[in-house]
């Protein structure tokens, strides 16, 4: 497939250049252009093809111009030593479990196979880089993790004065580790005012070989197409008729994820999802991208550090417009739904969910009629530990949840013993330091 740009479609990038360059020149975002039918390789998986394999194979098709599947099936491989779980809750509802990473969290699988691949490339290249992203906890964790030994990847992770957390000493640059954490002056907002005005210097960027570890980069994207194809794996013998996808859509990385599998040529009916203010439906109820009014060209640029896929999303409608009625099924959920529907999951199924899998449970609910008539499936995609949502669980269910220490000790704060910067150029000065 092609590696393409949202708001210039003469771009043709490599993926090497996408992941290590992040973004594109003209302030969009990269995304995977065109078609590959790999139909008869997905009808042929079943439950006995593991993770790692159906990432490599994926892995392969999408970037077979560049390396070897041998190369391919080494990312994968050393990007996963944990996958997803699909469980079957009832005759028509699965969940596809995705916190069994080291944090509990989706994101380890992005995170994990972005620094797999980059490190794989730059190893070839005999080249370094440097991540550059902000945090106030869980993210760091998980680079905390997938840079460990790590020989060509250094971080350097941005946080408010006075909250590093989730990551241990060991972890840090001068105690020869890969992280690198600045303290600064400030907040969320001048975090990313300050990590943008380091990325608009182009010439820095690549002087220093600056990227992200955000899902503006798009080998951050790219493993959750997985998760569909795994899915299908394990349920393609279980359901004989249509399979939607519940899930709260978040930054909307999974959707357009689950998009690129179809493109793929993975049996995919649609993404039931809870209404977003970006993300909603029109008087007749039909699915609408609130921004698509505003042309790409009369946007500001991409944020590097802070992303929304929603201009992802609006890319692959703008090729596939009618589908997206088809493809989206927005609902309103409210509440008390969401309140109901994790009491719901808890009694019929015992099972905890975490809030936002509690609202994409409450939207599946109010889709039930898709499903009904043909011996169709909803999955239900829990991206987070229920243990994410302990106080939430407390209030709703009015059951205390054990917390898995990994997740405890995200939000452990961590002294480094260097003082708060306010500037880009103290930012700058930091990361010439590792370059």
């Amino acid at each position: 497939m092609k590696l393409t740009s949202t708001r210039d479609k003469s771009v043709d990038s490599s993926l090497k250049n996408a992941i290590q360059n992040c973004m594109p020149q003209d302030g969009g975002l990269y995304v995977c252009d065109g078609t590959a039918d790999l139909r008869r390789w997905i009808l042929y998986t079943n439950e006995n093809t593991s993770f790692t394999s159906i990432a490599g194979t994926l892995t392969s098709a999408l970037i077979n111009n560049e390396y070897s599947p041998i190369i391919c099936e080494t990312i994968a491989t050393k990007a996963f030593p944990f996958e997803p779980v699909l469980k079957q809750l009832d005759e028509k509802l699965f969940a596809l479990e995705l916190f069994h990473g080291p944090t509990h969290s989706s994101r380890d699988f992005g995170v994990f196979y972005l620094i797999s691949m980059l490190e794989t490339i730059l190893t070839l290249e005999n080249q370094n880089c440097i991540l550059l992203d902000f945090t106030t906890g869980e993210h760091g964790a998980i680079l905390s993790k997938a840079l460990k030994g790590k020989k060509h990847i250094k971080s350097v992770l941005v946080y408010p004065k006075g909250k590093v957390a989730g990551l241990s000493e060991e972890d840090f640059v001068w105690n020869g580790g890969n992280i690198y954490p600045v303290e600064i002056e400030g907040g969320k907002k001048e975090a990313y005012a300050l990590i943008k005005e380091i990325f608009d210097n182009k010439e820095l960027v690549k002087e220093l070989g600056l990227t992200v570890s955000t899902t503006a980069n798009i080998g951050r994207l790219i493993p959750q197409t997985f998760f569909y194809t795994y899915a299908f794996s394990r349920l393609k013998n279980k359901v004989s008729s249509d399979i939607y996808y519940a899930l709260d859509p978040e930054n909307y990385a999974n959707i357009v994820a689950g998009l690129y599998s179809w493109r793929l040529s993975l049996p995919l009916s649609g993404f039931i999802v809870p209404t977003t203010n970006e993300l909603t439906t029109d008087a007749v109820g039909n699915p609408v991208i609130i921004d698509s009014v505003i042309p790409f060209k009369n946007r500001g640029t991409a944020d590097v550090s802070d992303p929304s896929n929603l201009e992802r999303l609006e890319d692959f409608f703008s090729h596939y417009a009618p589908l997206m009625k088809s493809f989206i099924h927005v609902t309103n959920v409210s509440e008390d739904q969401t309140d109901e529907a994790a009491k719901e999951m808890f009694v019929k199924y015992k099972r905890f969910i975490d809030y936002r899998a509690a609202k994409a449970y409450a939207a599946a609910k109010q889709n039930q009629s898709l499903i009904d008539e043909d011996g169709g499936a909803i999955v239900l995609l829990e991206r987070f530990h229920p243990a994410y949502s302990a106080d939430y669980i407390k209030q709703t269910i009015g059951e205390a949840i054990e917390v898995p220490e990994e997740i405890s000790n995200i939000k452990k704060i961590i002294e480094i013993g260097k003082g708060a910067i306010s500037s880009a150029e103290e930012l700058v000065k930091i990361l010439k330091s590792l370059a």
